[in-house]
């Protein structure tokens, strides 16, 4: 089965870049995905990731503890950009939650 990784939000917006910029996780070069709360599911498809895609992600989560600890951020230009943040890890996490639901499914119908 083949991914393709959304860029940038489906609806673009003056007060969505705003808001996207004042969380502050670009600062640090991160992903809107990077900062995902780990739940079961998001560990699931984390683990499903190619490990391209997951090395970068440790990368990114890794520098970005890094200048948490030695309270800097990245430079302008090295921030990630409201049009080009990847969410990776959505089809991953739509699959993993596609099959939790078919299988409370198949569950109940025992």
């Amino acid at each position: 089965m083949s991914y393709i990784a959304r860029k940038g939000p489906q609806v673009a917006s003056a007060l969505g870049k705003w808001a996207y910029n004042l969380s502050g996780f670009n600062q640090y070069g991160l992903h809107r995905d990077d900062c995902l709360y780990e739940d079961d599911d998001v560990k699931e498809a984390i683990r499903r990731l190619p490990e391209k895609l997951k090395d970068d992600r440790n990368f990114r989560i890794t520098r970005a503890l890094h200048l948490s600890m030695t309270k800097t951020i990245l430079p302008k230009e090295q921030w990630t950009k409201y049009e080009e943040d990847t969410k990776y890890l959505e089809p991953y996490l739509e699959e993993v939650k596609r099959e939790r639901d078919e299988q409370t499914k198949w569950e109940a119908n025992k």
